[in-house]
This record gives structure tokens, C-alpha cells and sequence, in this order.
């Protein structure tokens, strides 16, 4: 076989045969061993085994995901009819890779009679969630959160709030004088039914001192997650990559998910999101985003990891593109996320790829790439 040739044949990966196309062409190309297979089945891979799959042919990697994927979950790829309500781009934080500042001109922040009626809007059609996410604002606390949680379950008690990070927790708490554990019952009682696992960045403080220096630390991220996790808040997982972090790092964060969830079992989904360097100052020193292997060997990489403790691999339409959404589907991920209707945090950073994905949209992508298409709700 010449460099560039393509050689097609069958693995076996467990019992399940799998689809593995081999280029010739690629260097460092290690085949993966039934050690690590054994591993990855049993939800124990190490470190190790992860840096070896890094370094292992990419397709030869993707069929092992693709065969956990269908281990966890079968065919089935879900998505969920939802709204994203960016309540202010006004923020105090001081993160490098964000586009939202302090009261810059132009910024806005919406009233709660604002974000009812975009909620009536979603709920006209069809959403079962919004998800509501904003900047620090300076001297926001818990009565002001609590109040938009408030405004929005008086009108539509049955619709899921997810809602508000743990920086935004973490914030709030600080200024209302209350532990974070309070902080979140008051939420929670206020109609908080789920929190974005967002603000992990990369749970290394090497690369928060970078990127994040003013923001809650990795372990400080870790403590209010659990938190939620304890009093019956579920969240999501995200690991924001393709900037400063080392591999290793990347690896470690997912790891780190993956003990944080044998301690609570809180989590829904790991989302990967690919860093969009186009108009934040972080952008100055990275220049340009991850290639389309790269962001499919995390997804890959994040499935085996993570195989046996969180079943939902999700995979972002808005970062990397619909049609590199579809490939994702065969790397391991099986849940699209939402129609969101509205996102401005990934498109004020430079993401392209528009802020609304119809339902019917959704059911072509999935049922393309040999899929069966479900709607969720937020927690699956």
C-alpha cells in the first residue's frame, strides 16, 4: 500500500464491527490495543491510555467512539426545542476569550417583562426550555436572579429553566453575603431547574491565571457544581478548548468531570466547544481556530473517557457548523443540542454558523446520517 492510499476493512471493536478507513499517509499511527479497549468498555481509561489514543490513527479512534456511542445509547440522537436568553453583554470579568465587557457602548441588558416575552415566543413554538445566561453584572445578587426565575415561572410553570453558571452563582452569592449552598436553594426555590456547567474553560489554574485570572478557580468551579449537584440541581459539562491548554490538560479536565460524576452522578452531558478566536483579545495570541480532525478527536477522546459515567456526548452545531455536527455524530456524539432561537455569546466571539436551527432541520441532519432523531427534555 502507497502513502495516500485508502485502505478499508473491518474491526472489530467488543462484538460490534465498525467501519475503519485507513490512510496510509498518516504519521504516528498506532493501533489501539485490546488492553485499552478492555478499559475504555469498563470506564476506567487512564491518562496514559488517553495520550496513546491521542497519538493513535484518528479513524481507528473514531470507530472505538462510534462503538461506546452505540454501547450507551444505541442510534438514537437527540435534540432539545429551546431558547437561549442572553439577559445583558455587560460584564465585569476580565476572561480574554470573551467579547462581553463592562458597559461598553451598545451594551444591553434586558428587563424581565424582555426576556417573558421572548419565553412567550419560544413556547409558541413548541420549546420545552430556555436557558438563561448573562454577564457579571456589578453588584447583581441573589434577589435579582431570583427575580427573573420568579417572572418567568409565574407565566409559564411548566416551562425548564435552565439557567445561570457557576460564575454567575459564584458571583452573586459573594455579593448577597450568602454561601454558595444557599445561594442555590434560594434558587432552586425560585424555579431554577437546571444549571449550564459553563465558566470550566479548562479546569487547570495555569490556564485560568491566563485566559481568566479574575474568574472562580478550577477547584471553586468544582465545589458549586457539586453543590447543585447535592441539593438536586443537574447541570451540563464543558470543556472550552483550542487555545492555551496543553493535551494533557484537555485530558485532565475531562478526567476530572469524570470523577466529579462518580462522587454525584449530577451531570447530563459533556459538551465540548471549540474556542472562536475571531473578536476577542485571546484571539490576538491564538489567531485561529481548531481544524475539523482536531475538534473530532475531542469528541472522540471525551465518549471514551467518559463511556460508562455520562452517556450524552454533545455535540455544538454553532462552533463547528451543521454539517461538521453530522460527522461528530460518528466520533462519538449523540445528542445536537437546541434550536436555541437566540445565542449571542458564541456569535459576539466570531462563530458564523446563525442562531436557529428548525426542528425539521434537526430530523434531516440525524435521519442523513443513519440516525433515528428524538426530541428530549433538558434532562434527558
Amino acid at each position: 500500500m502507497h502513502d495516500g492510499d485508502i485502505d478499508i476493512q473491518k474491526v472489530q471493536i467488543g462484538e460490534m464491527p465498525r467501519l475503519y478507513v485507513g490512510f496510509g499517509g498518516i504519521s504516528n499511527c498506532s493501533s489501539i490495543g485490546d488492553d485499552i479497549i478492555g478499559r475504555a468498555r469498563a470506564g476506567i481509561c487512564t491518562k496514559s491510555d488517553a495520550m496513546s489514543l491521542l497519538c493513535a490513527n484518528p479513524f481507528e479512534l473514531f470507530a472505538l467512539a462510534d462503538a461506546l456511542r452505540f454501547e450507551a445509547v444505541g442510534d438514537d440522537v437527540t435534540y432539545i426545542i429551546n431558547r437561549n436568553i442572553n439577559f445583558t453583554d455587560s460584564c465585569i470579568g476580565t476572561c480574554r476569550f470573551c467579547a462581553f465587557k463592562d458597559e461598553k457602548e451598545g451594551s444591553f441588558k434586558l428587563s424581565n417583562d424582555d426576556i417573558i416575552k421572548l419565553t412567550q415566543e419560544a413556547h409558541d413554538l413548541g420549546a420545552v426550555e430556555v436557558c438563561i445566561q448573562g454577564g457579571l453584572i456589578r453588584g447583581f445578587k441573589v434577589d435579582d436572579l431570583c427575580s427573573i426565575l420568579k417572572s418567568v415561572k409565574a407565566k409559564f410553570p411548566d416551562i425548564h429553566i435552565h439557567a445561570f453558571s457557576p460564575m454567575e452563582v459564584f458571583h452573586v452569592a459573594g455579593n448577597s453575603d450568602m454561601s454558595i449552598e444557599d445561594a442555590l436553594v434560594e434558587l432552586k426555590n425560585a424555579g431554577l431547574g437546571t444549571m449550564p456547567g459553563t465558566a470550566a474553560e479548562i479546569l487547570s489554574d495555569r490556564v485560568r491565571n491566563e485566559i481568566c485570572p479574575d474568574k472562580l478557580t478550577a477547584n471553586e468551579w468544582r465545589e458549586v457544581i457539586s453543590a447543585a449537584h447535592r441539593i438536586g440541581i443537574r447541570s451540563t459539562a464543558t470543556m472550552m478548548y483550542g487555545h492555551i491548554e496543553t493535551l494533557e490538560e484537555r485530558v485532565d479536565h475531562i478526567l476530572t468531570i469524570r470523577d466529579i460524576q462518580m462522587e454525584t452522578g449530577g451531570f447530563t452531558e459533556f459538551v465540548p466547544l471549540a474556542f472562536m478566536p475571531y473578536n476577542s483579545p485571546l484571539g490576538d495570541e491564538v489567531r485561529f481556530a481548531t481544524s475539523g480532525m482536531e475538534d473530532l478527536q475531542v469528541y472522540a477522546i471525551s465518549r471514551i473517557l467518559l463511556h460508562g459515567h455520562i452517556k450524552n456526548i454533545q455535540t455544538s452545531w454553532v462552533k463547528l457548523g451543521k454539517k461538521m455536527a453530522q460527522v461528530a455524530l460518528f466520533c462519538g456524539a449523540n445528542d445536537m443540542g437546541g434550536t436555541l432561537m437566540n445565542e449571542n455569546i458564541s456569535r459576539s466571539a466570531g462563530a458564523s454558523h446563525g442562531e436557529y436551527m428548525a426542528p425539521e432541520e434537526f430530523d434531516v441532519i440525524i435521519r442523513s446520517a443513519g440516525r433515528n432523531p428524538v426530541q428530549r427534555v433538558t434532562v434527558y
